[in-house]
């Protein structure tokens, strides 16, 4: 296992070094100048959307979900381990200057996520008894026909069906079940005990379908959310004099990382770059083609609405939930001489700080929160309870995306197979070592990336006509918005 851990680990070092880092920044950059930065004219507009509509009782829709429980199962995708182990790991092997790149990502990012979710709307195909498929397989195929399209999306489809129905949801309940022993004090070897109650409630959601999961998720969202970012506050609050030098670290260490974990200035600027276009991946999963699957069954008027509103799903994940859990662990750990404050060796053969093993990435957070809450032991059960439930909906939702991929390959005469599979992987993933399980995962959604990109930048010109003309020229023909002076204009640039 540990020779797969590092053949795996290498594998990923070089696609994210030279493949994605260009990818997400560079399709990033594309679509927030085709959309003329819609991230920050419609930020307002998808704002009202989100907290205008809130709703946890979206009820059932006759096929389909509301915008809210559409964007609740993307966020409940998007915030997971990523925001708290991911965001720790990337601090202990990037220093803290991994989090601006996690937020120059994210904030691209959010350019990104309008056109999947745009597109996700504008291919996604509604069955006679009202259900909805959609997602980028649907968009792939509309842009490239013929063999080719086929294989690409083919491509994509068995890639998530690995990354985010088998291989993602090990992540979760793996660190699920190393924060819940560790704030129970038992030996790591009984994780599988944890695996198995996630697995049985995972297998109840599974089993109620896409109604079910849309009930759960529209409830669990905004709680989970509420207890995780009142809980960082406290700890902001109690180290409130160490949050200007927390900043200053961030953005001090973004240029010039190899102050804090060594080596030359440009290995350990790429260490940062990487590490935060990695994680930033995993946590917001703009790019990567996740959250389409979710945003595909909203029943909205238009493709722009719920584009818009799949900006502010990249905006809670990163700039609050993410960045909240990096102001904890930076201004505790860090700051004020705090015990990771002071310079780390880094290891340019083998890619990682020396001492990283000393500071396991599960359990970061945990320490962080234990410095300043009632005891050690209270931080514990506070990241891991918050870590249950933001890890359980993420479960959820990439099964729910998993399953949309399997149908897609085999037909859903055969989803019962994949259901038994993905509860089976549930189990798994809390008793396979860390280190393994977010390699093979890093490793999937990183395949993701490639075919979804490539289909994007094909269709930038129908996501940019949604952007100028804010979904105008979506609507029917006989809205007096859809005038014929916007029909003109989408059709020419659309043409163009």
């Amino acid at each position: 296992m540990d020779f797969l851990a590092n053949l795996v680990d290498k594998i990923n070092g070089a696609i994210t070094d030279y493949c994605l880092v260009f990818l997400l920044i560079g399709v990033g950059l594309y679509f927030t100048i085709r959309t003329k930065f819609v991230q920050v004219r419609c930020f307002g507009e998808g704002m009202r959307n989100v907290f205008g509509k809130l709703s946890l009782k979206g009820g059932k829709q006759k096929g389909g979900l509301s915008s809210f429980q559409a964007l609740a199962t993307a966020i409940a995708a998007q915030v997971g381990t990523g925001n708290i182990v991911g965001a720790c790991g990337a601090i202990l092997v990037g220093g803290p200057g991994a989090i601006f790149w996690m937020w120059v990502i994210a904030f691209l990012g959010m350019a990104t996520i309008y056109s999947e979710a745009v597109l996700a709307q504008k291919t996604r195909v509604v069955n006679a008894d009202g259900s909805v498929e959609g997602g980028p397989v649907y968009y792939i195929k509309h842009v490239f026909k013929g063999g080719f399209g086929k294989f690409l999306a083919g491509f994509f489809a068995v890639a998530t069906l690995l990354a985010l129905g088998f291989m993602g949801s090990m992540v979760q309940s793996n660190s699920i079940a190393g924060t819940a022993t560790t704030a129970m004090g038992i030996d790591a070897k009984f994780g599988w005990i944890i695996g198995l109650v996630v697995a049985a409630l995972a297998a109840v959601v599974f089993l109620g379908g896409v109604s079910r999961l849309a009930s759960v998720t529209e409830k669990i969202v905004p709680v989970m959310a509420g207890l995780y970012i009142l809980g960082s506050l406290v700890v902001i609050f109690a180290r409130i004099q160490y949050i200007p030098e927390t900043f200053g670290m961030i953005f001090k260490y973004a240029f010039n990382a190899n102050a804090l974990i060594g080596g030359g200035i440009g290995a350990a600027l790429k260490v940062a770059i990487s590490q935060g276009a990695k994680r930033g991946l995993f946590s917001n999963e703009a790019g990567m083609g996740s959250t389409p699957h979710a945003h595909a069954q909203a029943n909205v008027k238009t493709p722009h609405e719920q584009g818009v509103t799949a900006m502010i799903g990249v905006f809670i994940d990163t700039f609050i939930v993410l960045t909240l859990t990096a102001l904890v662990v930076i201004s505790t750990l860090y700051a004020g001489g705090g015990e990771l404050g002071n310079s780390l060796s880094y290891d340019a053969v083998n890619g990682g700080l020396l001492n990283a093993a000393a500071f396991p990435k599960a359990n970061l957070a945990q320490m962080a929160f234990g410095s300043i809450f009632w005891g050690k032991t209270f931080g514990n059960i506070f990241v891991a309870v918050c870590l249950f439930f933001f890890a359980f909906s993420t479960i959820l939702s990439w099964n729910f995306f998993g399953k949309i991929n399997f149908q897609y390959l085999f037909g859903k005469k055969y989803t019962i197979i994949y259901t038994v599979l993905a509860v089976a992987f549930v189990f798994l993933g809390s008793i396979f070592q860390n280190d393994f399980v977010w390699n093979l995962t890093d490793f999937f959604n990183n395949l993701m990336v490639i075919p979804n990109a490539i289909a994007l930048v094909f269709l930038g010109s129908l996501v940019a006509v949604s952007a100028k003309t804010r979904g105008k020229c979506d609507l029917p023909a006989d809205d007096e918005a859809a005038t014929e002076t916007i029909e003109e204009e989408a059709n020419d640039e659309t043409n163009a």
